[in-house]
């Protein structure tokens, strides 16, 4: 049967009337969608000749071609609000366009490597997987917008990364990070290579403008996510009255993350490791609330933000970081928290994932980013074996 097709984009609508109302039917789509009149003709109103034939169905190509491209298009938008991207379609997307979707999770590396050690990758792997309608971002220092990085290269943590659809690597550009903040003029002044703690301040400073601009959840790279964060602005308690700063979360333009950053230069001291780190969150945070001892799991609430309680991130304290890489007779099932900080700054004897091994770290893996685990821990281990065993 002879069908005519009447289409219009979104925002305006076909005017043209259908030539019988008898047999017509009518499908409508959704406003915002590409939306059709499908008219079955009468009979008496098909013309007559090859002539009109051969235009009629020209016109009803034409038309469908359209219809179908509209509905294409309408998916599409759909589909990349929630990550459905070809896997090379991202990688033209701009910081900026990612961030503005906002709710991003946000990772920094602020030395210059390029290859992300296993930790990192499980890190932001494990978030990855519990926050899958939400950009994923890690910014690396090390990257340039004119780095030439091939992602099929010997980084394989790069790689493993880049190929998650959530998940977005870009360079961290300070400068344009800081402007439109108090921390800019900080930024022009401080002189790197003077100071001692440089890529721990410039972290600190990072988090702040990223949150401050865009908003969402910032998370340090040594930091596995089990299940959501269910709050929208909190920071996290390390022990009562301290607050940390290696996990926190804000909606763009929040105050105190902009009188945050103005304490940041109103008190700088790069001598002193966390000035601007939980120290600086704990006195900001001390200066609104009355802080008092976390008694049991529950969380503490001040102005609206929301303090959460150590067991939320640091249900291992860091003088007992060494128990993550332990054997458990029974493992702990951290129902209390959200996330976990492995405290990785203690780690200085550079302690490592070992496969087979049995430790609670070895467990996490599995069950938290077992692609990391797959890829950077039980091949890179079989391919070392099997590198000694070819020089043997």
């Amino acid at each position: 049967m002879v069908q005519t097709v009447w289409v219009s984009s979104p925002g305006s609508w076909a005017s043209k009337k259908p030539a019988c109302h008898r047999h017509g039917k009518q499908t409508r789509w959704k406003r915002g969608f590409v939306r059709a009149i499908i008219q079955h003709p009468c009979p008496r109103h098909v013309p007559k000749g090859p002539g009109k034939a051969r235009m009629l169905k020209k016109i009803q190509i034409c038309l469908c071609f359209f219809f179908v491209s509209g509905i294409l298009y309408e998916i599409s938008l759909l589909s990349s609000c929630f990550f459905s991207y070809m896997p090379m379609s991202k990688h033209f997307l701009t910081p900026e366009q990612v961030l503005n979707l906002g709710k991003s999770i946000i990772f920094l590396e602020t030395t210059e490597r390029l290859e992300p050690p296993p930790l990192v990758s499980c890190s932001v792997e494990s978030a990855a997987r519990i926050y899958q309608d939400r950009p994923i971002i890690l910014f690396m220092k090390g990257l340039t917008n004119d780095t030439a990085f091939d992602l099929n290269s010997s980084y394989a943590a790069f790689s493993l990364l880049s190929s998650m659809k959530n998940v977005f690597i870009f360079p961290l550009q300070m400068e344009t990070i800081f402007q439109e903040t108090p921390l800019l003029q900080w930024y022009n002044e401080v002189v790197p290579e003077q100071e001692k703690n440089w890529v721990h301040i410039s972290s600190d400073a990072s988090r702040l403008a990223l949150i401050w601009k865009y908003g969402g959840i910032y998370m340090d790279t040594d930091v596995i996510s089990i299940r959501p964060i269910p709050e929208e602005s909190f920071l996290a308690a390390q022990k009562s009255r301290f607050s940390s700063n290696g996990i926190f979360g804000f909606p763009a333009h929040h105050k105190f993350i902009w009188d945050c950053m103005e304490n940041f230069v109103l008190k700088y001291n790069g001598n002193i490791w966390g000035n601007q780190g939980p120290f600086l969150m704990t006195r900001m945070l001390k200066a609104i609330c009355n802080l008092t001892d976390f008694k049991g799991t529950e969380d503490h609430s001040c102005r609206n933000i929301s303090f959460l309680n150590p067991q939320r991130f640091y249900p291992i304290p860091y003088p007992a970081w060494g128990r993550y890489y332990e054997v458990w007779d029974k493992s702990p099932n951290f129902n209390h928290s959200y996330a976990l900080h492995l405290w990785n700054f203690m780690n200085r004897n550079r302690r490592a994932v070992v496969a087979g091994s049995n430790t609670l770290v070895e467990k996490l893996y599995k069950a938290y980013c077992p692609t990391t685990y797959e890829d950077l821990i039980q091949n890179a281990e079989l391919r070392d074996f099997t590198q000694s065993e070819d020089v043997v």
